[in-house]
């Protein structure tokens, strides 16, 4: 059972690694009613945890939590001593403490920007977590401590992300990361989109001022006759012939001459 239990964990793990660009050390956000369960059940978080999860892991909590564990009294004392020693992570309610749940809703936002898993047993608030997109959840059930299958809402999100209706966060970070590199934030982006560019009044071309010129008119061929003589006549080859006599000599004709 443990082992099909780790199989599962390592399965949902790779999910939010590969979807949501989840890295180790881990960051957990853990309330006050997951550490009374962890008392009763004689589970060590800090032992456990990161055996469980195969990595590295940070503890962590927050104000408004170690608030309400002092306001309950001394039932859930053994719960605030564990819990104190997490690391604290600011939160926006230092002046005025609001109930954990709401807190820890608040550190997640929309996004999950910071890529959070959350340990609680808080049933208001793990439906409240399930709604908001690449929120691993852990509880402890049985004396162990389960990493909950990703909710719908993480499935949506990857599946519009596929098709390209979204873009994941991976992609928005390299996005952001270029337009620091080139120089361009948004409210450069916004400053551009407000405002048109107006058109500089620039002076006519000089070369389109230019008189056309008038092309001449096709040139007639060359006449063989031209080439033969300005006159135009053929000049005619004269050819000697000569008289064969008696004899087998050859005599050239005699020239006649007019008196």
């Amino acid at each position: 059972m443990k082992i099909k239990r780790q199989k599962q964990a390592k399965k949902t793990i790779s999910f939010y690694k590969y979807n949501f660009s989840f890295r180790q050390p881990f960051q957990i956000l853990i309330d006050g009613t997951f550490c009374q369960a962890a008392l009763k059940n004689k589970i060590q978080i800090k032992e456990q945890m990161p055996k469980y999860l195969m990595g590295e892991v940070q503890l962590c909590t927050t104000s408004c939590a170690l608030k309400e564990l002092e306001t309950l009294g001394k039932e859930l004392y053994g719960a605030r001593i564990i819990l104190q020693r997490f690391q604290s992570r600011r939160c926006a309610h230092l002046k005025s403490p609001v109930p954990a749940s709401e807190c820890l809703l608040s550190m997640l936002e929309e996004t999950n920007p910071h890529h959070y898993f959350v340990a609680t047993q808080d049933h208001a608030l793990t439906d409240g977590l399930k709604k908001i997109p690449g929120v691993p959840l852990l509880y402890i059930i049985l004396n162990t401590i389960v990493l909950d299958k990703p909710a719908q809402a993480s499935l949506d999100r990857v599946q519009a992300v596929q098709l390209g209706e979204l873009v994941s966060p991976a992609q928005q970070k390299s996005i952001r990361s270029l337009k620091e590199e080139q120089g361009i934030t948004g409210q450069q982006d916004g400053e551009r989109k407000g405002k048109k560019r107006k058109r500089r009044q620039s002076n006519p071309n000089p070369l389109s001022c230019l008189k056309k010129k008038k092309k001449g008119g096709p040139t007639p061929p060359l006449k063989k006759a031209a080439a033969a003589g300005a006159d135009g006549e053929k000049r005619k080859r004269s050819r000697n012939k000569k008289q064969r006599t008696a004899g087998g000599d050859n005599m050239a004709a005699p020239v006649v001459t007019n008196a």
